[in-house]
């Protein structure tokens, strides 16, 4: 039995590795996270979770671990930005407001799928045309739903959250443990 992360994100390997989870593989899917016309937030992230975990090449006994998460403000999918115009619109929209954030994880050994979707909601403070653009010279919205990582700099720009922290990084640790736990990963193993 291997197990595989089917994920590029570095994000969610270290909070694997909180978990003592070390993948034997690390595998990125290649799919089109494109939103179908008029689909929702919560629907789309269960979704993408879903063709990710079908996407990745494993033997019937391998497990595979895959997750994505999504900025919801409303009904709108605010994804990863484009450039740093997009990333800009997404901080001012999310300006002293709450929104969303889903993060759907899934577990897949042989045909058995385990899925949970775990929804938080974040405060964004009002941001300063000054705190946006500091923001994005940093460049770490690049490649992070919503142009923002609770984890960076932009934490110091959420006063409130509820929810799952870890969730909000990209993997919602407890639900993650059960879920490993649920399809036969030996998570919490008695020293020998």
């Amino acid at each position: 039995m291997a197990f595989i992360l089917g994920s590029g994100s570095p994000r969610r390997l270290d909070l694997l590795a909180q978990l003592g989870v070390q993948p034997d593989a690390i595998r990125a899917p290649d799919i089109d996270e494109t939103p179908l016309k008029g689909e929702l937030p919560a629907p789309y992230c269960s979704r993408i979770t879903r063709q990710k975990v079908h996407s990745i090449q494993a033997d019937s006994d391998d497990i595979t671990l895959c997750a994505d998460t999504t900025v919801a403000l409303g009904r709108r999918i605010l994804g990863k930005p484009e450039g740093a115009g997009q990333a800009a619109e997404f901080l001012h929209a999310l300006s002293g407001r709450r929104h969303r954030v889903i993060t759907s994880v899934a577990v897949r050994r042989g045909d058995k799928i385990l899925q949970r979707d775990v929804v938080s909601q974040v405060k964004v403070k009002r941001l300063s045309d000054s705190e946006i653009y500091a923001y994005l010279a940093t460049e770490d919205w690049e490649g992070k739903a919503g142009a923002y990582a609770i984890q960076g700099p932009a934490g110091a720009f959420i006063p409130w959250i509820s929810g799952s922290f870890t969730g909000i990084v990209g993997l919602p640790l407890s639900e993650t443990a059960a879920l490993l736990q649920g399809i036969g990963y030996p998570l919490y193993r008695e020293a020998s």
